[in-house]
């Protein structure tokens, strides 16, 4: 099993974050540039386990099972519906977020764990680091400080 991990802060109250990526649907209302047409199905809200998000990624088009959603914790967590849009398998993938009390901030956590051809495990594990979490958490940092 392999991890993709990212990670960093935005000076922004957690409460404030976590209200705006707590949304299951929300990605194409802050990831500019990157996610649009994104919408849950079969009638179900971004705050429902058990959700399923389909949205469009650059070219590709993306459905995302959500696991978890924990307002306590702050954390949401989901899989790839099948067919997965990376040859990746067993993707579940973390979004945590933490208080940083000195100056009201908040730590960011992405991450997620996946099988892979043993030859491409350091390709997926940049690969989701780097063109997928940083810059969502760039996109989220820019819409809530906008």
């Amino acid at each position: 099993m392999a991890r993709s991990y990212y990670s960093t802060t935005i000076d922004v109250p957690l409460e404030a974050v976590w209200a705006v990526a707590r949304d299951f649907n929300g990605l194409a209302t802050w990831w500019s540039g990157s996610v649009s047409a994104s919408r849950i199905e079969d009638g179900r809200t971004g705050d429902s386990v058990g959700a399923i998000r389909r949205f469009t990624f650059g070219t590709d088009e993306i459905r995302e099972h959500q696991l978890e959603l924990s307002d306590i914790s702050h954390r949401c967590v989901y899989e790839f519906c099948e067919p997965a849009p990376f040859p990746v398998t067993d993707y579940v993938a973390t979004l945590q977020l933490t208080p940083i009390t000195d100056g009201d901030r908040c730590f960011v956590e992405w991450w997620a764990d996946f099988e892979s051809e043993a030859d491409k495990l350091d390709y997926w594990r940049g690969f989701f680091a780097s063109e997928v979490f940083a810059p969502a958490v760039a996109s989220l940092r820019a819409y809530l400080t906008a």
